[in-house]
């Protein structure tokens, strides 16, 4: 992916909680921590535990630490890590640049998209180790994720070498944290949209949680696909290029994410009545298909039972 270097880069909505101090045991994920999980599972179960954690952070909106958490959270005043951040170029050689350049084209592309319904999430937030949450406290452990109750996403860098790569065996291409972060703004639209209100089962291959998440998919494809028109206040496009090898590598990443491959890489036998977002080749279809099609009524998942 490229960007276009003359395009301005607002980082109003993009901040950085810096890093909390403290071990891991006391908030959500911890090995110390309390907080049932659907299907008897608790935070901390390794790969799985991540991932259930994250759909009971979207589905319950609302998550106390049980832990009596022992981390230190007075650091987390917004950091200067964005600051630097000013054009596409800087997009282009700088990480950090690059994601506040995919949240622009994100927000740029859903007020399009959804018009008078639209409403900017609070932010994008960026943590190491523990933060805060409108939905609880949430550790490193739980994986990037949407809190509906503040409407922000909130995102451990580390997680994407730690967890996806190391854990998942997941592609590490360029291309796959504007997946990720693309997939979890879905999940505002959702919100949005009155869509999270419909979810009332929470585990099996067809259930109300595995549609939610793959239709957030299929919003990922339908922004990938726009990407290169969306625009920055001065109507510069703010993506350049979104190569096929980037398409790819979002396709990779749904796979590698996909509950079935993430029971076969925890060891465990591959039980569809213990999905929460879909497997692997279900994942990769709904993305494919936002990308295709680019409507609101395609990615309709509720609609239909051919997932």
């Amino acid at each position: 992916m490229r960007f276009n270097p003359k395009a301005r880069l607002d980082t109003s909505r993009v901040r950085d909680r810096g890093r909390a101090s403290g071990g891991r045991g006391g908030g959500l994920g911890g090995s110390g921590s309390s907080i049932p999980i659907p299907g008897g599972m608790r935070a901390g179960g390794g790969i799985v535990g991540v991932i259930v954690v994250v759909l009971y952070l979207v589905l319950t909106q609302c998550v106390g630490d049980g832990g009596g958490g022992a981390f230190d959270t007075s650091r987390m005043a917004d950091t200067d890590r964005y600051d630097h951040c000013k054009t596409g170029a800087d997009a282009n050689e700088d990480a950090d640049c690059a994601r506040v350049a995919v949240e622009n084209s994100l927000y740029d592309f859903w007020g399009d998209e959804l018009g008078g319904k639209f409403e900017a999430e609070q932010g994008v937030e960026t943590f190491g180790n523990a933060t805060d949450t409108g939905c609880g406290q949430a550790t490193s452990d739980v994986g990037p994720f949407y809190c509906p109750t503040d409407r922000t996403i909130y995102l451990d860098t580390t997680f994407f070498e730690a967890v996806l790569q190391g854990q998942l065996a997941g592609p590490s291409g360029a291309f796959v944290e504007p997946y990720v972060l693309a997939h979890e703004y879905g999940h505002h639209i959702q919100n949005l949209l009155g869509t999270m209100a419909q979810v009332k089962t929470q585990q099996g291959p067809k259930s109300d949680s595995v549609r939610l998440e793959l239709q957030a998919d299929c919003y990922a494809g339908m922004w990938a696909k726009a990407a290169t028109t969306t625009e920055d206040a001065d109507g510069n496009v703010l993506f350049t290029e979104i190569s096929d090898e980037d398409i790819q590598n979002a396709i990779d990443a749904a796979t590698s994410v996909g509950d079935d491959r993430i029971q076969e890489q925890s060891g465990g036998r591959v039980n569809p009545e213990q999905w929460t977002h879909g497997s692997a080749a279900s994942r990769v279809k709904w993305f494919k298909t936002g990308f295709t099609s680019g409507s609101l009524r395609s990615c309709d998942t509720f609609a239909t039972d051919n997932l």
